[in-house]
C-alpha cells in the first residue's frame, strides 16, 4: 500500500474522519486497500500545466519549479547561461488539481495566511457518493502529505439526481431537467427543498409532480405570512405590540396560562424545535425538511391557523386575540428559522417583512430547545381535532352544503366537556357549526334517535340532528335510486362470477378484478341498506 492511501485510511480508523452515510467507508477502504499508480497527465486544452521544465538537447533531464523564471534561473545554475528550457506541454489531472482545492484556496503554501489559519481544517464536506474515490480520497490524501491534517472531519455523500422513472439524466434519454429552466417555473426555493429532501448517499427521482408539490408548499408559507402581517397591529399601535410581546411562551408559566389551541401548537413547536435540532445533528437533512414540513402544513396552517380565526374576529383588543396575534408570530418566526437553509430567499423575504428586524434571518440565532411543553394539552386538543374531523366526516357522508351551520349535541364527562366547551368557538367555527345551538351535556340528548351518532373518541360523543343536515325525504328517494343502481350492477357482477365458462377461460387477474369489484359493491350495498333503514326511522320517529 502507497503511504498517502495508508495514511488516508488511518485517518478514518482513528476517527479524524467519518463519511456518511457510514456505508460507504466500507468503499473508501476498499478503493484506498488496493490503490494503484496514477498517472497525474493529461493531454487536454485546458488544466493546471505539469511545472515540469526539460533541457533542450538534454531531454531526459528535466526541472521542477513554480514557475518559468524559477525553472530558468536553476537551469543557468546547474547548465549554464547560454541553456534553453521548455515545459512539459500536458497538464494536471483534473483530480489531481481539485485534491489541492481544500488548502489552496486559502493561501498554502503560506500557512501563516489567515484565511488558512481560519478556515482550515473545515468541519463537513458535501459531495456525490459518484466521486468519493476521485475526488474525496485525494483531498484526504493531498490534505494529510501538504498539511500534516485532514481537509475535514465529516463528508456528507448525497445522492444522483434521476429522472422520474429512476434513470440517470442524459442528453441521449432526453430527460435532463435543467435547473436554470427549473427554477424560473418552480422557483429557487421549491427546488433546493425537493433536492434536500433526498436521504444520503440514495439516489432522488426528480418529477414535475415532486417540484409543483413544493412550490405550493412555497406558497403555502408565503399566503401564511401574509395571513399573520395583515392580522398583526399596525407598526404605529405602540400599546398592543407592548401587550403582545409581553407573552414569553418560551416560559413555563406563560405557556400554562394560554388558552387550549395556544398551548397545544406552541408545545407542538417545542417538540418538533428538539426534534429537528437532533436531527440537523445527526446530517439528516431530509428528516429535519419532512418534520418541518408536516408541523407547518398539519399543525400550524391546517388547525392553528384556522382556529386562531375564531379569536382574531373579536374586538381589537381582547385579550384572547393578543394572545392569538402573539402565538401566531412566535411560531411563524421559528418556522423561518427551521426553514431558512432549505429555503433561503422566501425566508428572509419574510423575516424581513416582520415588524422591527435588527438583523438579517441568516445570522439570527437558532431556536432554543428543551423549552416548556404541555403534553395534557396536546391530548385533549387531538379530542377536540378527532371531535372535529368526525363531525366534518359526517357533513361529507350526507353531503351537508358547506355554508350550511348545523346543531350538534356534545356527550361527555364533566372533565372533557369543561376543556371542550371552553373552545365552544373553535369548534364552531371548524365544523361548521350553529354557535347558538351548540350544547353540552353528561347524557344523549332527546332527540338521539333522529340524530346521527358520532364517536370522536373515548368518552368524547356527539350528535347531530339529521334534519339540521338533509331533507330526510329527498335523501330517502335519492337513496333508493343509488340503491337499485348499485344492485344491478352487483347482480351483473355475481352472475359474471356464477358462469363456469368465464371464470374458467378468463385471466386469473381478471377474475380476480371482477371479485374484488363484487366484493366492494356489497359493502357498498350494505352501506346504502343501513343509511337508508336509518332514514325511515327517523321519518316515522317523527310523524
Amino acid at each position: 500500500m502507497e503511504p498517502l492511501a495508508e495514511k488516508a485510511l488511518h485517518a478514518v480508523e482513528k476517527g479524524e474522519l467519518t463519511i456518511m452515510p457510514e456505508r460507504f467507508e466500507k468503499i473508501y477502504n476498499h478503493w484506498l486497500s488496493n490503490i494503484k499508480d496514477w498517472c497525474i497527465s493529461r493531454q487536454l486544452w485546458w488544466g493546471h500545466r505539469i511545472p515540469v521544465w526539460y533541457i533542450v538537447g538534454k531531454e531526459e533531464e528535466y526541472i521542477v519549479a513554480r514557475n518559468a523564471d524559477e525553472a530558468l534561473e536553476k537551469a543557468h545554475q546547474k547548465y549554464g547561461k547560454n541553456v534553453e528550457i521548455y515545459q512539459d506541454p500536458d497538464v494536471l489531472d483534473t483530480w489531481f488539481s481539485s485534491a489541492l482545492w481544500p488548502f489552496s484556496t486559502l493561501g498554502w503554501p503560506d500557512v501563516s495566511a489567515d484565511d488558512f489559519k481560519k478556515f482550515y481544517p473545515t468541519t463537513m464536506l458535501e459531495t456525490g457518493h459518484d466521486i468519493l474515490f476521485f475526488w474525496v480520497a485525494r483531498m484526504v490524501m493531498m490534505g494529510i502529505e501538504f498539511t500534516g491534517s485532514v481537509p475535514f472531519s465529516h463528508v456528507y455523500l448525497h445522492g444522483l439526481i434521476r429522472d422520474s422513472q429512476g434513470r440517470k439524466m442524459s442528453k441521449t434519454l432526453g430527460n435532463v431537467i435543467d435547473p436554470i429552466d427549473t427554477i424560473k417555473e418552480f422557483g429557487a426555493d421549491a427546488l433546493r427543498f425537493t433536492i434536500s429532501l433526498g436521504t444520503a448517499g440514495q439516489d432522488l427521482s426528480l418529477s414535475i409532480e415532486r417540484l409543483t408539490a413544493n412550490k405550493a408548499f412555497t406558497n403555502k408559507l408565503w399566503n401564511a405570512g401574509k395571513f399573520i402581517l395583515q392580522n398583526l397591529p399596525s407598526q404605529n399601535d405602540i400599546s398592543r405590540w407592548e401587550m403582545l410581546l409581553a407573552y414569553k411562551f418560551d416560559e413555563e408559566e406563560c405557556l400554562c396560562k394560554a388558552p387550549l389551541p395556544e398551548c397545544w401548537v406552541v408545545s407542538k413547536l417545542h417538540m418538533l424545535i428538539d426534534t429537528v435540532t437532533a436531527s440537523y445533528d445527526k446530517y439528516f437533512f431530509g428528516d429535519v425538511g419532512r418534520e418541518t414540513y408536516d408541523f407547518f402544513w398539519s399543525d400550524f396552517a391546517d388547525w392553528y391557523i384556522e382556529a386562531s380565526k375564531a379569536r382574531l374576529y373579536r374586538s381589537e383588543y381582547d385579550s384572547d386575540a393578543i394572545i392569538a396575534q402573539a402565538v401566531l408570530l412566535y411560531i411563524f418566526e421559528n418556522i423561518l428559522k427551521l426553514l431558512h437553509p432549505f429555503m433561503p430567499f422566501v425566508t428572509e423575504e419574510l423575516w424581513q417583512s416582520l415588524r422591527k428586524r435588527k438583523e438579517a434571518l441568516i445570522v439570527s440565532p437558532w431556536p432554543q430547545t428543551s423549552l416548556p411543553r404541555h403534553m395534557s394539552a396536546i391530548k385533549r386538543f387531538e379530542n377536540l381535532q378527532s371531535l372535529t374531523r368526525a363531525i366534518r366526516n359526517a357533513r361529507a357522508e350526507y353531503s351537508v352544503e358547506p355554508a350550511k351551520r348545523i346543531s350538534a349535541s356534545i356527550v361527555a364527562n364533566e372533565e372533557v366537556i369543561q376543556y371542550i366547551s371552553k373552545e365552544k368557538e373553535v369548534l364552531a367555527l371548524l365544523s361548521r357549526l350553529d354557535l347558538l345551538n351548540v350544547h353540552f351535556t353528561e347524557s344523549p340528548p332527546g332527540d338521539a334517535n333522529q340524530s346521527v351518532h358520532l364517536v370522536a373518541s373515548e368518552g368524547l360523543e356527539a350528535y347531530l340532528p339529521l334534519a339540521d343536515m338533509v331533507d330526510i325525504s329527498a335523501e330517502v328517494q335519492r337513496l333508493s335510486k343509488r340503491l337499485s343502481k348499485m344492485q344491478s350492477e352487483y347482480d351483473g357482477l355475481v352472475a359474471r362470477l356464477s358462469s363456469s365458462k368465464f371464470v374458467e377461460k378468463a385471466p386469473e387477474d381478471v377474475v380476480r378484478g371482477v371479485q374484488e369489484k363484487a366484493a366492494e359493491a356489497e359493502e357498498k350495498i350494505n352501506l346504502t341498506k343501513n343509511r337508508l333503514a336509518f332514514l325511515r326511522s327517523t321519518v316515522m320517529v317523527t310523524k
